[in-house]
């Protein structure tokens, strides 16, 4: 079988399992396992993920490796800014009615968050994130504002498996809001007060993954060198591979 083959093999599964949904935005392509199930080397592997970075269906990340991109931008941000306006709502009705039993819940929950920052898992730290924010919201008295919560949450795991994969410094910043949340819930204040603080803590990761994708789509500043000819080229640097 030659390597061309091989590498369409490579590509065609890959292709699939992320139009599929199998492999979300955000998910991270390592060539070894890959290769291991197609029996064959990194190399055309290799070869099938340029190609489908080309497609910009796949971004490279300095220290990260190959990973689905974000693909639907626009969706995310639209997912992201309603879930922002649901979420808050549904926190700040829920307020009056969470016991400190759930508090206790939510603040262990959240030390379990800030231990595993030592040892970052974007996906475990995204499902420890909606536990987190259930025990807040779970206790809305507005059962339909809960369920485009719900909505949204769903909508947001289809979109992508963790926002945190892409923006993981933002998950320190994410841990102390929690905190903070808890602490306004605590001392009793406002309904509101606690619904735009939990709003903000929303568009907070939201503006980060922003930012984070304006800086990759935007091109390296390059200035000549002294004496440069027009025909100086630096040589082009193959991608790096994927690590665990």
């Amino acid at each position: 079988m030659s390597a061309e083959s091989k590498s369409e093999r490579a590509y065609r599964l890959i292709r699939e399992r992320i139009d599929s949904g199998t492999y979300v935005p955000g998910y991270r392509l390592v060539l070894a396992p890959i290769a291991a199930e197609l029996d064959m080397s990194v190399v055309p592997v290799r070869e099938a993920i340029r190609r489908l970075e080309a497609e910009q269906l796949v971004t490279f990340e300095r220290n990260v490796g190959a990973q689905v991109s974000l693909v639907k931008e626009t969706e995310y941000l639209h997912t992201m800014q309603t879930l922002a306006l649901v979420e808050g709502s549904a926190t700040g009705l829920a307020a009056p009615f969470i016991t400190p039993d759930q508090i206790a819940r939510a603040r262990a929950v959240n030390e379990t968050m800030r231990e595993s920052l030592s040892a970052f898992d974007p996906q475990r730290f995204t499902e420890l994130n909606l536990e987190f924010h259930s025990v807040l919201f779970e206790t809305c008295p507005n059962p339909h504002i809960l369920d485009l919560v719900h909505r949204g949450w769903n909508r947001m795991k289809v979109l992508r498996n963790s926002s945190f994969s892409f923006v993981p410094g933002r998950a320190s910043e994410s841990v102390d809001e929690h905190e903070r949340l808890l602490e306004l819930i605590e001392r009793g204040a406002t309904p509101l007060e606690i619904e735009l603080a939990a709003r903000e803590h929303r568009t907070a990761t939201l503006d980060a993954v922003l930012s984070h994708t304006e800086e990759q789509h935007r091109p390296p500043a390059t200035a000549a060198p002294a004496g440069a000819t027009a025909d100086h080229h630096t040589p082009q640097q193959s991608p790096p591979e994927a690590t665990a």
